[in-house]
C-alpha cells in the first residue's frame, strides 16, 4: 500500500483515509484543518486520551455517543461532574468505559480553566513552524517530536493526565498544529487560524 491513494471519486488522499467512508470524511474535512476554541480541542483532547490502545475509527465513530456524555465536551459543565457523573458514564455502552480515562476527563476540564491564557492558547503555542513542504510518505513523520514533548510536559505540569507525547502529536495532527498531509493529497493547506 503506498502513502497516497486515488479514491472511487477520483481524489487523491492519504491512504489511511480512504479505508473506511467514515476516514475519508474526517480526513477530508477535519484532520489537519486548523482549530481553535478551548472546548474544541478540549474534544479533540478528550477523544485522543480515549483514544489510546485503541482503533481511532473506534473514537470516531462513537465521538456522537461521547458529545452526548460529555454534554459537547462543554468545560464548565465538565469540570462539575461528580462521582454520579463518573458512574453515569462508566455505565454508558455508546462511550469506552474506562474509569482512569473517565476521571483523566473530568480533571483535565478542572486543569483546563486554571489556565489563565486558555487551553487553546496554550495548546497553540507549541505549534512548530509550517513546514516548507508536505512530507513524501508517512516515513518522514515520527510519533513524537520536541514540540509534542513539551506540551505534554506542560500539560501534565499543570495537571492534566493521558497527555503523553504521542497523543500530543496526535492531538497535534488533528488540529492542524501541523500538517502531515502526504504530498499530492487534494486536502488543501489552511494556514493556522
Amino acid at each position: 500500500m503506498t502513502d497516497l491513494v486515488i479514491g472511487a471519486d477520483g481524489l487523491a488522499r492519504c491512504a489511511w483515509g480512504a479505508s473506511t467512508p467514515d476516514y475519508a470524511v474526517y480526513h477530508d474535512t477535519e484532520w489537519g484543518r486548523p482549530l481553535r476554541g478551548d472546548d474544541a480541542l478540549y474534544e479533540r483532547m478528550t477523544l485522543e486520551a480515549f483514544q489510546s490502545g485503541l482503533s481511532w475509527l473506534t473514537i470516531l465513530r462513537k465521538r456522537p455517543a461521547f458529545r452526548l456524555a460529555f454534554d459537547e465536551f462543554h468545560l464548565p459543565t465538565v469540570a462539575r461532574y461528580d462521582d454520579a457523573d463518573v458512574t453515569r458514564l462508566l455505565a454508558d455502552a455508546g462511550i469506552v468505559r474506562n474509569r482512569a480515562k473517565i476521571e483523566a476527563a473530568i480533571a483535565n476540564a478542572r486543569a483546563a480553566l486554571e489556565l489563565p491564557e486558555g487551553l487553546s492558547t496554550l495548546l497553540w503555542s507549541f505549534a512548530p513552524a509550517p513546514r516548507p513542504a508536505r512530507p513524501a510518505s508517512f516515513a518522514e513523520l515520527a510519533p513524537i517530536t520536541p514540540e509534542s514533548t513539551a506540551m505534554a510536559k506542560a500539560l501534565k505540569k499543570r495537571g492534566f493526565r493521558f497527555v503523553g507525547p504521542t497523543t500530543a502529536y496526535a492531538l497535534m495532527q488533528a488540529t492542524g498544529m501541523v500538517d502531515d498531509h502526504i504530498v499530492g493529497c487534494h486536502v488543501t493547506r489552511r494556514p493556522a487560524a
